[in-house]
């Protein structure tokens, strides 16, 4: 029998092609963090069983999540716990005509293999990353390992999405950074994708968009007018920095369609457990896959406990401590001391590393990503070391298909 997860070498003399199509046909342009290679030598290989355990984890996860932030909307009171700036507080009464079948609902949750099965860290509500990576880098990958075939593209299931609520031959506004390369490269993902399949695009920094009677328009010379879709690609809070003079607030109460939604920032902070109760939801499948969770100023000692921030992404700030130096562990316990409502305290899992045929260990983290509730596509990530940051390298996931797994 193959293993439920399996770590597996892609041929040494076959891998400067991969890293060379990671690039250029992945659209991983910078595989590079400093001194850092971010593309992995590795495959990780799920067998069907445990995907679907995973699709059946995410699916339910994606729902009661879509729940808890429909529930916010009317309950503003509970958003002071969550650590969100007040600026976007004050934004969510504009949220009260949410209607999440007039939008795409993408999120990403991220899973851990540990001694006791899988646990979730956390759901990528707001802009999750990694779409080109789970869509295009296991359609390379696959050609090395017979057997093996990829589950889903990403980015198919979000044009399928939009072509429910979208005209054909309408125009798809790709919103994020446009300074930032890494930003850049996952527009241009979703963008070739829609226009091959008879959509517009334009890219577009989040001013660049006005509102005519909650319908968004383009103002980029020679790309004026209306807009049919949005694809955000800019993190909420970010928003509250554009200058006084544009409407960042139109965002909330847009009638265009929408992949994120503002909605989403409500579920994206770590603090959401913090509220569960006063919710009064059955969010079961967060409370049995989701560590333990408290406010820091419940926890006396930090043994079996890690810190969390509240809005923290790519695996910053978090307090794994064979990750990270001691200075930023100092770092990181003054800031909660300083601000402990903008951060969480979490019962640490113990993730359990796989080894590949080498006998070299890595901590593996596999993103679900769900588009409207549904299961579609995985996203791997692999470290030395029990914390996924920005450091770690991007694997493709593959998946054991038919008979061919029973093959000794």
């Amino acid at each position: 029998m193959k293993k439920a997860v399996d770590l597996m070498l892609i041929p040494e003399e076959k891998y400067s092609e991969y890293r060379y199509d990671a690039i250029f046909k992945a659209y991983k342009w910078d595989p590079q963090v400093g001194d850092h290679n971010t593309v992995a030598r590795h495959v990780v290989v799920l067998d069907e069983s445990t995907v679907k355990q995973l699709e059946t984890y995410a699916e339910k996860l994606s729902e009661e999540t879509m729940l808890m932030e429909e529930a916010l909307i009317h309950k503003p009171h509970l958003l002071k716990k969550l650590g969100l700036p007040k600026e976007i507080i004050k934004a969510v009464p504009r949220l009260s005509s949410y209607n999440r079948n007039q939008n795409i609902r993408l999120m990403r949750f991220d899973f851990h293999p540990t001694e006791t099965g899988w646990a979730v860290s956390e759901v990528n509500s707001d802009v999750p990353g990694g779409l080109a990576e789970a869509s295009v880098l296991p359609q390379i990958a696959c050609r090395f390992f017979e057997g093996c075939e990829p589950q889903y593209h990403v980015g198919q299931r979000i044009l399928e999405a939009f072509s429910d609520k979208v005209k054909e031959n309408g125009t798809i506004a790709f919103v994020h950074a446009t300074s930032y390369s890494d930003d850049r490269q996952v527009m241009e993902f979703l963008s070739d994708y829609f226009l091959a399949h008879g959509y517009k695009t334009v890219f577009a920094a989040p001013d660049h968009l006005v509102w005519k009677d909650k319908k968004a328009f383009c103002i980029i010379e020679g790309n004026e007018g209306p807009i049919d879709g949005i694809i955000r690609f800019f993190p909420l809070e970010w928003l509250i920095n554009l200058p006084r003079k544009s409407d960042w607030k139109g965002y909330y109460d847009c009638v265009t369609a929408s992949c994120n939604h503002p909605v989403a920032i409500l579920t994206q902070s770590k603090r959401l457990p913090l509220i569960w109760d006063e919710l009064e939801l059955n969010i079961s499948a967060w409370k049995n896959l989701l560590p333990e969770t408290k406010d820091p100023k419940a926890v006396k000692k930090d043994d079996g406990w890690i810190y969390k921030p509240a809005l923290g992404r790519v695996g910053e700030g978090i307090s794994i401590l064979e990750a990270i130096s001691e200075k930023e562990s100092k770092q990181i316990r003054k800031a909660v001391r300083k601000a402990p409502g903008s951060w969480v305290a979490q019962r640490r899992f113990s993730s359990q590393p796989i080894k590949d045929k080498n006998g070299e260990e890595y901590h593996l983290c596999v993103g679900v990503f769900t588009v409207n509730g549904k299961c579609a596509g995985f996203y791997g990530r692999i470290s030395p070391y029990p914390r996924i940051d920005h450091r770690a390298k991007d694997i493709p996931v593959l998946v054991w298909k038919g008979s061919r797994q029973n093959e000794s």
